[in-house]
């Protein structure tokens, strides 16, 4: 689609040249021989680009440029200056300019300032896209979780989920910030960093919207008699590169003498993952970090039921509010890392195995979680 832009100067001459320059780029161009009549024509026409002198009489450039940024702060507005009007410039990005160019205008000077400024809007479009496309699936969600019969207590759980989804919104906000330097400094490296932001926490919406359907929906386990320690060993493999990663050692104890059971593999294998991912976390917290970090994935068969899996760290432990807490909707011990859901997931599979999960946790040495399975149908 062509875009549009609007070209302000009080010298004819620069209107009609430069005007002949941007339309032979593919611009449609409007023009303005004041500062009064950019503005009238920016709120009728809302231009793509705006590319202004910064002196001219009666309303500058500078005025301009704070005028359209009240009104629409998402504006491209590049300032054109003379030589001998640099700290103008600078005053202007103080204000929010996009970019400056120096009279005379050189043609790459031009293309550089219009290449950018094309690229903010782009990353602008995109970004607004996936706030709508978040906006809706937090509305469509939500709707499903109020509708659904397994919440009773639903204040608490919107509540929960606004946190979370706000939690999203600041990472996708900061690699907004991130991109937007990048196109400012044409550093490509921060755009990278920028756009990977915005792309992880895009797949934490998609993770939240998972996990928000599998804890509302009815499910039961798809029961299999298989060996309690498959899902361990698993657990085990796919962790263990991730925990060497972070600096932790992971370690596995297995019982060689556990009978087969009947339990959902798949479940068993989600919780396993969630307390094992939670351990890694707590042993890469740096306000209580011990020397020797390690997590270690055990099991054992107690009596009366068929396997008891255990998943200890030497992190930072909780304290005895929180263990009274943390299998609450929403609640997180990783603070805007975390979505709350994990936890609450876990309890909602080890209880429709009719099973159990607890914690023991001593504040400042680490904490234990324990899951026992009857190992029958229920």
């Amino acid at each position: 689609m062509e875009k549009q832009i609007l070209l302000v100067d009080d010298e004819p001459g620069i209107l009609k040249v430069l005007g002949i320059s941007l339309a032979d780029r593919g611009y449609r161009v409007l023009t303005a021989d004041s500062g009064e009549e950019a503005l009238r024509i920016f709120r009728n026409s809302r231009p793509d680009i705006v590319l202004t002198d910064i002196k001219m009489p009666g309303m500058d450039g500078i005025e301009l440029l704070k005028r359209m940024k009240q009104e629409s702060p998402d504006a491209e507005v590049i300032m054109v200056t003379g030589h001998g009007d640099m700290e103008l410039a600078v005053q202007s990005l103080k204000h929010e300019a996009s970019d400056f160019i120096t009279k005379p205008i050189h043609d790459d000077a031009l293309d550089i300032a219009l290449r950018r400024a094309l690229e903010r809007l782009s990353y602008k479009k995109q970004l607004k896209e996936y706030t709508e496309n978040l906006e809706r699936l937090v509305e469509e969600k939500t709707r499903k979780l109020v509708e659904a019969e397994r919440l009773a207590a639903v204040g608490q759980t919107v509540a929960g989920l606004a946190h979370a989804i706000k939690n999203i919104t600041s990472g996708l906000t900061g690699g907004m910030y991130v991109l937007e330097k990048g196109v400012e400094l044409d550093n490509k490296s921060y755009l990278n960093q920028g756009w990977q932001m915005i792309r992880g926490n895009v797949e934490k919406v998609k993770g939240l919207a998972v996990d928000l359907l599998n804890y509302a929906k009815q499910r039961e386990p798809d029961y299999q008699l298989g060996d309690p320690n498959v899902p361990a060993r698993e657990v085990f493999s796919l962790m263990v590169s991730r925990a060497g990663e972070l600096g932790v050692s992971l370690k596995s104890d297995l019982a060689r003498d556990i009978p087969r059971a009947w339990f959902d593999t798949e479940g068993i294998h989600r919780v396993l993952l969630n307390l094992v991912t939670n351990a890694l976390d707590a042993c890469t917290d740096l306000s209580c970090t011990p020397r020797a970090r390690e997590v270690a994935i055990r099991t054992s068969k107690p009596q009366g039921w068929a396997v008891e899996y255990e998943v200890s760290d030497n992190g930072c432990g909780m304290d005895e509010e929180t263990k009274k807490i943390v299998f609450q909707t929403f609640f997180s011990t990783k603070g805007s890392k975390g979505t709350g859901l994990g936890l609450m997931i876990a309890k909602k599979i080890v209880d429709e195995h009719g099973g159990v999960i607890s914690l023991s946790s001593e504040k400042g040495k680490g904490t234990s979680f324990f899951v026992r399975l009857p190992g029958t149908r229920t």
